[in-house]
Protein backbone atom coordinates (compact mmCIF):
# COMPACT_ATOMS: atom_id res chain seq x y z
CA UNK A 1 0.00 0.00 0.00
CA UNK A 2 2.74 2.23 0.91
CA UNK A 3 4.93 1.60 -1.85
CA UNK A 4 1.70 2.49 -4.35
CA UNK A 5 0.71 5.69 -2.48
CA UNK A 6 4.17 6.98 -3.33
CA UNK A 7 4.10 5.88 -7.02
CA UNK A 8 0.91 7.63 -7.59
CA UNK A 9 2.60 10.49 -5.88
CA UNK A 10 5.36 10.01 -7.81
CA UNK A 11 2.89 10.29 -10.87
CA UNK A 12 1.01 13.57 -9.54
CA UNK A 13 3.82 15.43 -9.48
CA UNK A 14 4.77 14.95 -13.50
CA UNK A 15 0.97 15.75 -14.00
CA UNK A 16 0.97 18.52 -12.43
CA UNK A 17 4.21 19.79 -13.84
CA UNK A 18 2.84 18.94 -17.48
CA UNK A 19 -1.05 21.12 -15.84
CA UNK A 20 1.36 23.84 -14.66
CA UNK A 21 2.90 24.71 -17.97
CA UNK A 22 -0.19 23.77 -20.31
CA UNK A 23 -1.85 26.18 -18.38
CA UNK A 24 0.86 28.84 -18.46
CA UNK A 25 1.10 28.46 -22.38
CA UNK A 26 -2.61 29.11 -22.91
CA UNK A 27 -2.76 31.71 -20.54
CA UNK A 28 -0.18 33.42 -22.33
CA UNK A 29 -0.95 32.55 -26.11
CA UNK A 30 -4.28 34.06 -25.26
CA UNK A 31 -3.02 37.54 -23.38
CA UNK A 32 -0.39 38.76 -24.01
CA UNK A 33 1.67 41.03 -20.58
CA UNK A 34 0.76 43.71 -23.06
CA UNK A 35 -2.67 42.80 -22.89
CA UNK A 36 -2.81 42.34 -19.35
CA UNK A 37 -1.62 45.84 -19.09
CA UNK A 38 -4.17 47.88 -20.74
CA UNK A 39 -6.69 45.78 -18.86
CA UNK A 40 -5.42 46.61 -15.13
CA UNK A 41 -4.44 50.09 -16.18
CA UNK A 42 -8.11 50.63 -17.41
CA UNK A 43 -7.52 53.15 -20.37
CA UNK A 44 -7.54 52.99 -24.09
CA UNK A 45 -4.70 55.01 -24.80
CA UNK A 46 -2.05 53.43 -22.22
CA UNK A 47 1.56 54.76 -23.26
CA UNK A 48 4.26 52.28 -24.40
CA UNK A 49 5.84 53.86 -20.78
CA UNK A 50 3.08 53.45 -18.47
CA UNK A 51 3.02 49.19 -20.44
CA UNK A 52 6.64 48.69 -19.61
CA UNK A 53 6.42 50.22 -16.10
CA UNK A 54 3.77 47.84 -15.31
CA UNK A 55 5.25 45.11 -16.20
CA UNK A 56 8.45 45.95 -15.06
CA UNK A 57 6.87 46.15 -11.30
CA UNK A 58 4.87 42.66 -11.87
CA UNK A 59 7.72 41.19 -12.91
CA UNK A 60 6.07 40.72 -16.13
CA UNK A 61 8.87 42.12 -18.57
CA UNK A 62 10.96 38.50 -18.44
CA UNK A 63 10.93 36.30 -21.48
CA UNK A 64 8.14 33.44 -21.33
CA UNK A 65 10.35 30.26 -21.01
CA UNK A 66 13.87 30.77 -22.55
CA UNK A 67 15.50 33.83 -21.68
CA UNK A 68 18.36 34.14 -24.31
CA UNK A 69 20.20 37.13 -23.27
CA UNK A 70 20.90 35.38 -19.81
CA UNK A 71 24.09 32.90 -18.81
CA UNK A 72 23.65 29.45 -17.64
CA UNK A 73 21.25 28.32 -15.39
CA UNK A 74 19.50 32.09 -15.31
CA UNK A 75 18.34 31.36 -19.23
CA UNK A 76 15.69 29.10 -17.95
CA UNK A 77 15.59 30.76 -14.25
CA UNK A 78 15.41 34.26 -15.34
CA UNK A 79 12.30 34.02 -16.91
CA UNK A 80 8.28 33.75 -16.44
CA UNK A 81 7.57 30.02 -16.15
CA UNK A 82 10.04 29.81 -13.99
CA UNK A 83 9.48 33.03 -11.38
CA UNK A 84 5.55 32.98 -11.73
CA UNK A 85 4.58 29.01 -11.72
CA UNK A 86 7.27 26.90 -10.74
CA UNK A 87 7.33 28.84 -7.16
CA UNK A 88 4.24 27.20 -6.32
CA UNK A 89 5.56 23.99 -5.69
CA UNK A 90 6.30 25.68 -2.61
CA UNK A 91 2.95 26.99 -2.03
CA UNK A 92 4.58 30.15 -2.50
CA UNK A 93 0.98 32.39 -4.71
CA UNK A 94 2.73 35.31 -5.03
CA UNK A 95 0.66 38.58 -4.97
CA UNK A 96 -2.39 39.11 -7.92
CA UNK A 97 -2.27 41.59 -10.07
CA UNK A 98 -4.06 44.28 -7.81
CA UNK A 99 -1.42 43.86 -5.14
CA UNK A 100 -3.41 41.60 -2.41
CA UNK A 101 -1.83 38.27 -1.02
CA UNK A 102 -2.97 35.19 -3.12
CA UNK A 103 -2.09 32.63 -0.38
CA UNK A 104 -4.52 35.43 2.29
CA UNK A 105 -6.80 35.58 -0.24
CA UNK A 106 -7.33 31.73 -0.20
CA UNK A 107 -7.18 31.15 3.39
CA UNK A 108 -9.92 33.63 3.88
CA UNK A 109 -12.02 32.58 1.22
CA UNK A 110 -12.40 29.11 1.04
CA UNK A 111 -14.39 29.48 4.58
CA UNK A 112 -17.49 30.54 2.90
CA UNK A 113 -16.54 27.74 0.30
CA UNK A 114 -16.83 25.39 3.20
CA UNK A 115 -19.87 26.73 4.38
CA UNK A 116 -21.78 26.05 1.40
CA UNK A 117 -20.22 23.16 -0.65
CA UNK A 118 -20.00 20.56 2.21
CA UNK A 119 -23.69 21.26 3.45
CA UNK A 120 -24.41 20.61 -0.69
CA UNK A 121 -22.43 17.47 -0.99
CA UNK A 122 -23.40 15.39 2.26
CA UNK A 123 -27.27 16.59 2.05
CA UNK A 124 -27.15 15.75 -1.94
CA UNK A 125 -25.28 12.29 -1.33
CA UNK A 126 -28.25 11.00 1.33
CA UNK A 127 -31.25 12.65 -0.97
CA UNK A 128 -29.86 11.44 -4.38
CA UNK A 129 -29.29 7.96 -2.50
CA UNK A 130 -32.76 7.50 -0.75
CA UNK A 131 -34.27 8.68 -3.64
CA UNK A 132 -32.28 6.02 -6.08
CA UNK A 133 -32.70 3.29 -3.38
CA UNK A 134 -36.97 4.46 -3.42
CA UNK A 135 -37.15 4.06 -7.58
CA UNK A 136 -35.06 0.53 -7.44
CA UNK A 137 -37.20 -0.78 -4.76
CA UNK A 138 -40.32 0.15 -6.19
CA UNK A 139 -38.75 -0.68 -10.31
CA UNK A 140 -41.31 -0.91 -12.78
CA UNK A 141 -43.78 0.33 -11.02
CA UNK A 142 -45.37 3.84 -11.27
CA UNK A 143 -43.37 5.07 -8.74
CA UNK A 144 -40.20 4.09 -10.39
CA UNK A 145 -41.75 5.38 -13.71
CA UNK A 146 -42.87 9.12 -12.73
CA UNK A 147 -39.04 9.56 -10.67
CA UNK A 148 -36.99 8.54 -13.62
CA UNK A 149 -39.28 11.56 -15.54
CA UNK A 150 -39.08 13.66 -12.45
CA UNK A 151 -35.15 12.78 -13.09
CA UNK A 152 -35.10 13.44 -16.82
CA UNK A 153 -37.19 16.30 -16.56
CA UNK A 154 -34.69 18.28 -14.01
CA UNK A 155 -32.07 17.33 -15.80
CA UNK A 156 -33.36 18.83 -18.59
CA UNK A 157 -33.37 22.39 -16.84
CA UNK A 158 -30.53 24.50 -16.73
CA UNK A 159 -28.85 25.11 -13.09
CA UNK A 160 -29.41 28.93 -14.28
CA UNK A 161 -33.33 28.68 -14.05
CA UNK A 162 -32.80 26.75 -10.45
CA UNK A 163 -30.53 29.74 -8.58
CA UNK A 164 -33.10 32.65 -10.57
CA UNK A 165 -36.20 30.95 -10.28
CA UNK A 166 -35.04 30.32 -6.23
CA UNK A 167 -34.01 34.14 -5.87
CA UNK A 168 -37.07 35.24 -7.62
CA UNK A 169 -39.80 33.22 -5.44
CA UNK A 170 -38.17 32.07 -2.20
CA UNK A 171 -36.32 35.60 -1.72
CA UNK A 172 -38.56 38.06 -4.00
CA UNK A 173 -41.67 37.19 -3.33
CA UNK A 174 -41.80 35.16 0.27
CA UNK A 175 -38.82 36.91 1.66
CA UNK A 176 -37.71 34.25 3.61
CA UNK A 177 -33.73 34.70 2.77
CA UNK A 178 -31.61 37.12 1.82
CA UNK A 179 -31.37 37.73 -2.85
CA UNK A 180 -27.73 37.67 -2.06
CA UNK A 181 -24.68 38.30 0.05
CA UNK A 182 -22.67 37.03 3.22
CA UNK A 183 -21.92 37.39 6.89
CA UNK A 184 -19.56 36.11 8.99
CA UNK A 185 -20.99 33.79 11.71
CA UNK A 186 -24.30 33.08 12.71
CA UNK A 187 -25.49 35.42 10.62
CA UNK A 188 -24.06 33.14 7.54
CA UNK A 189 -26.53 30.48 7.83
CA UNK A 190 -29.35 32.59 6.83
CA UNK A 191 -27.52 33.89 3.73
CA UNK A 192 -26.42 30.27 2.79
CA UNK A 193 -29.75 28.54 2.86
CA UNK A 194 -31.07 29.29 -0.39
CA UNK A 195 -28.00 28.59 -2.11
CA UNK A 196 -27.62 25.40 -0.13
CA UNK A 197 -30.90 23.94 -1.65
CA UNK A 198 -30.27 25.37 -5.18
CA UNK A 199 -27.57 23.19 -5.09
CA UNK A 200 -29.37 19.93 -3.45
CA UNK A 201 -32.39 20.32 -5.95
CA UNK A 202 -30.34 21.17 -9.02
CA UNK A 203 -28.40 17.58 -9.17
CA UNK A 204 -31.60 15.43 -8.29
CA UNK A 205 -32.01 14.77 -11.42
CA UNK A 206 -28.44 14.02 -12.92
CA UNK A 207 -27.40 12.16 -9.26
CA UNK A 208 -30.56 10.22 -8.27
CA UNK A 209 -31.01 8.84 -11.71
CA UNK A 210 -26.82 8.01 -11.67
CA UNK A 211 -27.23 6.04 -8.38
CA UNK A 212 -30.73 4.52 -9.67
CA UNK A 213 -28.83 2.87 -12.52
CA UNK A 214 -26.20 1.47 -10.08
CA UNK A 215 -28.87 -0.32 -8.13
CA UNK A 216 -30.46 -1.87 -10.38
CA UNK A 217 -27.24 -3.37 -12.26
CA UNK A 218 -26.09 -4.79 -8.75
CA UNK A 219 -29.98 -5.85 -8.25
CA UNK A 220 -29.88 -8.54 -11.35
CA UNK A 221 -26.45 -9.84 -9.92
CA UNK A 222 -26.09 -14.24 -8.72
CA UNK A 223 -25.31 -12.75 -5.41
CA UNK A 224 -29.12 -11.19 -4.95
CA UNK A 225 -30.75 -14.06 -6.09
CA UNK A 226 -28.89 -15.92 -3.82
CA UNK A 227 -29.70 -13.65 -0.60
CA UNK A 228 -33.74 -14.11 -1.96
CA UNK A 229 -33.47 -17.52 -1.85
CA UNK A 230 -32.15 -17.69 1.52
CA UNK A 231 -35.23 -16.22 2.67
CA UNK A 232 -34.30 -12.46 3.36
CA UNK A 233 -36.76 -9.63 2.62
CA UNK A 234 -36.18 -7.18 -0.30
CA UNK A 235 -35.61 -4.44 2.46
CA UNK A 236 -32.51 -6.62 4.35
CA UNK A 237 -31.68 -7.45 0.79
CA UNK A 238 -31.55 -3.69 -0.36
CA UNK A 239 -29.62 -2.21 2.88
CA UNK A 240 -27.86 -5.48 3.61
CA UNK A 241 -26.22 -6.49 0.04
CA UNK A 242 -27.16 -3.89 -3.19
CA UNK A 243 -25.96 -0.47 -1.16
CA UNK A 244 -23.23 -2.08 0.03
CA UNK A 245 -21.79 -3.70 -3.27
CA UNK A 246 -22.98 -0.41 -4.87
CA UNK A 247 -20.34 1.77 -2.63
CA UNK A 248 -17.24 1.18 -5.09
CA UNK A 249 -19.29 3.57 -7.95
CA UNK A 250 -20.61 5.66 -5.48
CA UNK A 251 -16.87 6.40 -3.71
CA UNK A 252 -15.48 6.99 -7.07
CA UNK A 253 -17.42 9.72 -7.30
CA UNK A 254 -17.87 11.28 -4.07
CA UNK A 255 -14.23 10.71 -2.66
CA UNK A 256 -12.86 12.28 -6.21
CA UNK A 257 -15.68 15.26 -5.25
CA UNK A 258 -14.52 15.89 -1.53
CA UNK A 259 -10.98 17.67 -2.37
CA UNK A 260 -12.97 19.56 -4.78
CA UNK A 261 -15.67 21.03 -2.45
CA UNK A 262 -12.56 23.68 -1.28
CA UNK A 263 -12.72 24.92 -4.99
CA UNK A 264 -15.97 26.12 -4.27
CA UNK A 265 -19.04 26.55 -6.57
CA UNK A 266 -18.14 29.25 -9.96
CA UNK A 267 -21.92 29.98 -10.81
CA UNK A 268 -23.78 29.75 -6.97
CA UNK A 269 -21.15 31.83 -5.29
CA UNK A 270 -21.18 34.54 -8.18
CA UNK A 271 -24.82 34.64 -8.47
CA UNK A 272 -25.56 34.76 -4.71
CA UNK A 273 -22.59 36.92 -3.65
CA UNK A 274 -21.22 34.64 -1.64
CA UNK A 275 -16.96 35.51 -1.08
CA UNK A 276 -15.74 32.56 -1.70
CA UNK A 277 -12.98 30.70 -3.79
CA UNK A 278 -15.32 29.93 -6.81
CA UNK A 279 -16.16 34.21 -7.03
CA UNK A 280 -12.84 34.68 -6.62
CA UNK A 281 -11.70 32.57 -9.67
CA UNK A 282 -14.40 34.20 -11.81
CA UNK A 283 -13.25 37.70 -10.97
CA UNK A 284 -9.73 36.51 -11.92
CA UNK A 285 -10.32 35.45 -14.79
CA UNK A 286 -12.53 38.57 -15.89
CA UNK A 287 -9.90 40.39 -14.69
CA UNK A 288 -6.90 38.17 -16.92
CA UNK A 289 -5.17 38.35 -13.49
CA UNK A 290 -2.34 34.87 -14.12
CA UNK A 291 -1.15 35.19 -10.51
CA UNK A 292 -4.51 33.93 -9.44
CA UNK A 293 -5.81 32.14 -12.23
CA UNK A 294 -2.45 30.19 -12.02
CA UNK A 295 -3.12 29.37 -8.17
CA UNK A 296 -6.87 28.13 -8.63
CA UNK A 297 -5.70 25.96 -11.30
CA UNK A 298 -2.43 24.25 -9.54
CA UNK A 299 -4.51 24.13 -6.22
CA UNK A 300 -7.78 22.16 -8.10
CA UNK A 301 -5.28 19.80 -9.88
CA UNK A 302 -3.54 18.99 -6.54
CA UNK A 303 -6.93 18.75 -4.76
CA UNK A 304 -7.99 16.18 -7.84
CA UNK A 305 -5.00 14.26 -7.29
CA UNK A 306 -5.63 13.50 -3.66
CA UNK A 307 -8.92 12.72 -4.40
CA UNK A 308 -7.94 9.90 -7.04
CA UNK A 309 -5.58 8.61 -4.23
CA UNK A 310 -8.20 8.74 -1.85
CA UNK A 311 -10.90 7.29 -3.83
CA UNK A 312 -8.12 4.31 -4.63
CA UNK A 313 -7.41 3.55 -0.56
CA UNK A 314 -11.11 3.68 0.10
CA UNK A 315 -11.61 0.57 -2.33
CA UNK A 316 -10.15 -1.07 0.00
CA UNK A 317 -12.29 -0.60 3.16
CA UNK A 318 -15.62 -1.43 1.43
CA UNK A 319 -13.99 -4.19 -1.01
CA UNK A 320 -11.86 -6.84 0.74
CA UNK A 321 -10.81 -7.94 -2.98
CA UNK A 322 -8.95 -5.01 -3.66
CA UNK A 323 -5.46 -5.02 -2.59
CA UNK A 324 -2.45 -3.26 -3.82
CA UNK A 325 0.87 -4.58 -4.61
Amino acid sequence: MIAYILRRCLYAVVILIGVNLVTFLLFFKVNTPDDMARMQLGAKRVTVEAIALWKADRGYDRPLIFNAEAQGVARLTDTLYFTKSLEMFRLEFGRADDGRDIAFEIRSRMWPSLMLAVPVFLLSLLVYISFALLMAFFRATYLDFWGVAICVGMMSVSALFYIIGGQYLVAKIWSLVPISGYAGGVDSVRFLVLPIAVGVIGGIGSGARWYRTIFLEEVGKDYVRTARAKGLGEVAVFYGHVLRNALIPILTGSVVAIPLLFMGSLLTESFFGIPGLGSYTIEAIQAQDFGVVRAMVFIGSVLYMIGLVLTDISYTLVDPRVRFE
